[in-house]
């Protein structure tokens, strides 16, 4: 239990709300730099071509231009988020051979405005051979399909005849073409336990690229100072993995190259990638001695700097007559885009991100990352757990009302609980999810509002009512940080003569409060106020090594080994305290700036004059502490993404979501009324930062599941800016109603764990499985738009008339 917390747990105002507030935080596009140029990127017209030959000479000849490079003057670099020797990086900052989307990178230029950098462009001489694209997965996989990658296979016949049944990179066999990764895992033995159930359900569920619309559009800029070192400010999620990348690209010393700090406008997993304009601001300024600066047009968001992976999931799960999920058996199919990107890791969460919720007896998955000619995808907050989740409960609740039981009793019977063991060895010491599922339906009211859903549906006047309530249930879970570059944090903290302290961390701050939490945690560590903590973050020169903003890590991983920091501080201020004050150690309680001894509030010292008394007992010994924290500790080595084996994470954030829809059987239009979370979160580190996370994630899931969508023909993309491109707005915001489950989970910081990612994933099904509550028909393509659910209600009344009832279960 936690008690008598002075500063965690506390719905205390963000470190960093005044200067955001009053214009004074600095992005990445604020930075100038004197004599700055204007780099800029000339990009593919076509889906997939071959590049017969870049001609830059009239470009370099126009007045202002500084520079202009092509991937001939590159030598053999590549990046990518994976770099294995199962899936090595497979994308060149700029192409020599092919072009593989539109929007691909061709050439560089850096000059002195805008102006020039666009008409240099325009002078770049591209000749191209057209070639046969493919833009859908299951198309691309086949045989015959032209091949994406040709590099990728080593067998010659199978680029020769376009497409092989068995093709083989340099470290992995695929069962497939075009594939970029391919997992598989399996337990039980689920051909026999086909057998062993009573009902067994299939389904087929689809989900569209989506884009991230950061307020920030992405942005670089470079510059190699006086002494060699390279300098960059960028828009990212996490700077010691940028530096680490980008100086194995560019052929550098990490040492020699310096990110420092820019506040960043929202990432939502786009920034976490290294891009090629980032690669290309470095190599330019290296080329001309200047500051250079990349800052993308929404378009080129859009298009190049990665989208949500579209997905396609076959599901078949079986249960036992008492109701146990027995067997699932899932093929989880991933539109990658032209190159590899996270493609390989999001199949891996496709299963890792699904099996935390309910036990399963015997179970086989296969993942499959696929090329296309579309563009490049990444990850996005969840990456690929709301996508499975979505094909997962969808099923289960059709499941459900197939079988008649009540979703959220399958849902709680069949529940993962604390004590139990994943197939890959991971122990849950805390897991609200049960609990979760009590809390939300009961605040949900949600018995007697399914109820009243279907007796609305069977009332004699149902088929002439307009608009029709439903309500849905879905569960998830996320991760606490995983093993992954650089698998650790950490911390220094360092006392000032005054009593207040700085905390020195190379967390990344792109809204979610992180600075916030983990000046907490010191605080509360430390007997100070919040006031107390002044934090400095964010430059590899200047702070310690950390983890990165993504894998939902901060507040478990980084904030563990501020703790651990904040600690050691307090070590030492006790051993001097204890002296001072003639008393024990073990004693000594800090709190309110003062250290005192139990029991006796007025028989204290205040830290100011501790640190005082050590510096000059010292000799000016000054007063810093250091802790640190891997994301799994005692595990040096990541999981294996084909196989799922390895140690994934150290603790799992878990909740319920209750949606509750009404639908206008008119016009098809989907209005989210309520959404209820309860979200197993260990212990909320700041109260109103959670509820925030969780809010952020209530809104992205209803635009998911009600409006968003890439469109994208033979590889345009068509709706590429905010005026376009269908999210939410103000009028489609719901009731939101948050429960926080305080399970304590014995290894986080004061029991916290993972809170700002995972409940967006609930939201997809929740949605969905409301939709089908309301209307008695079940649409397995997400956007549910007003067009697919008025083609769906007119496929149930052909249904009906022809006495079919379209269910999806076999008994």
């Amino acid at each position: 239990m936690i008690e008598n917390l002075a500063v965690v747990g506390k719905p205390l105002p963000r470190v960093d709300g005044i200067i955001k507030a009053n214009g004074d935080a600095k992005f990445t596009v604020d930075i100038d730099l004197p004599g700055t140029l204007t780099g800029m990127i000339l990009r593919s017209p076509h889906p997939h071509a071959k590049i017969l030959n870049i001609d830059t000479s009239r470009a370099k000849r126009l007045p202002g231009v500084k520079a202009v490079i092509t991937g001939h003057d590159l030598g053999d670099v590549k990046i990518s988020f994976v770099d294995t020797p199962r899936y090595p990086a497979d994308e060149p900052p700029l192409k020599t051979d092919k072009v593989r989307y539109i929007g691909d990178e061709v050439a560089a230029v850096a000059a002195i405005d805008e102006d020039t950098a666009l008409e240099a462009l325009e002078l770049i001489d591209v000749e191209y051979e057209v070639l046969p694209g493919v833009f859908d997965p299951e198309e691309a996989m086949k045989e015959g399909a032209p091949i994406i990658h040709p590099a990728q296979y080593a067998s010659t016949s199978a680029w020769e005849e376009w497409g092989a049944k068995k093709t083989r990179s340099s470290t992995a066999t695929y069962d497939h073409v075009n594939l970029s990764g391919q997992s598989d895992m399996e337990w039980g033995d689920i051909e026999r336990g086909w057998g062993e159930c009573a009902y067994i359900f299939e389904g087929r569920y689809e989900t569209p690229a989506v884009a991230h619309c950061a307020m920030e559009p992405h942005a670089a800029i470079a510059h190699y100072d006086a002494t060699g070192k390279l300098n960059m400010w960028l828009a990212n999620m996490g700077i010691f993995y940028k530096r680490y990348i980008l100086a194995r690209c560019l052929g550098i010393d990490q040492s020699r190259l310096r990110i420092q700090k820019s506040y960043v406008g929202g990432a939502f997993g786009g920034k976490m990638d290294v891009f090629p304009y980032e690669f290309c601001a470095a190599e330019l300024s290296r080329r001309t001695h200047k500051p250079v600066r990349f800052e993308c047009t929404r378009e080129e968001v859009f298009t190049t700097t990665r989208q949500r992976h579209p997905t396609i999931s076959y599901l078949k799960m079986g249960f036992t007559k008492d109701y146990k999920l027995h067997c699932l058996d899932t093929k989880f199919i991933v539109d990658n885009g032209a190159y590899r990107g996270t493609g390989a890791i999001v199949i891996f969460l496709g299963h890792a991100y699904n099996i935390p919720c309910y036990r399963i007896e015997h179970y086989r998955y296969k993942g499959y990352s696929v090329y296309t000619n579309h563009p490049i995808r990444g990850a996005q907050r969840g990456h690929g757990a709301p996508q499975i989740r979505y094909a997962m409960d969808s099923l289960f609740d059709e499941a459900a009302v197939a079988m008649g039981i009540d979703t959220a009793d399958l849902m709680r019977l069949n529940a993962h609980q604390t004590g139990d063991v994943l197939w890959n060895g991971d122990p849950l010491n805390s897991c609200g999810l049960t609990d979760a599922i009590n809390r939300a339906t009961t605040r949900a009211d949600w018995w007697a509002q399914r109820q009243a859903s279907r007796g609305a549906r069977l009332a004699p006047a149902a088929s002439t009512a307009v608009t029709k309530r439903g309500i849905g249930l879905s569960v998830c879970s996320m991760f606490s940080g995983a093993p992954y570059y650089p698998f650790a944090s950490a911390a220094i903290i360092k006392m000032h003569d005054d009593g207040k302290a700085t905390l020195i961390t190379g967390v990344t701050e792109m809204g979610q409060g992180a600075e916030t939490t983990l000046a907490q945690v010191a605080a509360e560590e430390l007997g100070v106020s919040l006031d107390d903590i002044h934090v400095h973050a964010n430059d590899t020169e200047t702070t310690t090594i950390d983890m990165g903003s993504f894998l939902s890590g901060g507040a478990f991983v980084t904030g563990n080994a501020v703790r651990a920091a904040a600690a050691e501080v307090k070590r030492q201020l006790f051993e001097a305290a204890a002296a001072m004050l003639e008393a024990h150690v073990d004693d000594l309680v800090a709190r309110g700036g003062k250290i005192f001894i139990k029991g006796s509030e007025n028989h204290g010292i205040a830290i100011a004059k501790v640190v005082e008394h050590i510096t000059h007992e010292t000799l000016g010994d000054p007063v810093i502490g250091k802790g640190f924290y891997k994301a799994v500790p005692g595990v040096n080595r990541y999981p294996s993404l084909a196989k799922g084996k390895g140690r994934w994470t150290d603790a799992y954030g878990f909740a319920a979501q209750i949606s509750e829809v009404e639908v206008n059987t008119v016009t098809g239009a989907v209005k989210l009324l309520r959404v209820t979370t309860a979200h197993d979160c260990g212990y909320p580190l700041n109260s109103n930062i959670v509820e925030g996370q969780i809010d952020g994630n209530v809104h992205m899931g209803l635009g998911q599941a009600l409006h968003e969508n890439i469109e994208l023909h033979d590889g345009q993309l068509f709706n590429p800016s905010f005026l376009s491109y269908a999210f939410p707005t103000i009028s489609d915001t719901p009731e939101v109603v948050n429960e926080l489950i305080h399970t304590y989970d014995p290894k986080g910081p004061f029991g916290a764990k993972e809170v700002g990612e995972g409940v967006v994933a609930g939201m997809l099904a929740s949605i969905a499985n409301a939709v089908a509550d309301a209307l008695g028909v079940r649409i397995r393509e997400l956007p549910i738009t007003p067009e697919k659910v008025l083609k769906a209600l007119e496929q149930k009344r052909r249904d009906e008339r022809s006495g079919k009832n379209g269910g999806n279960g076999k008994h």
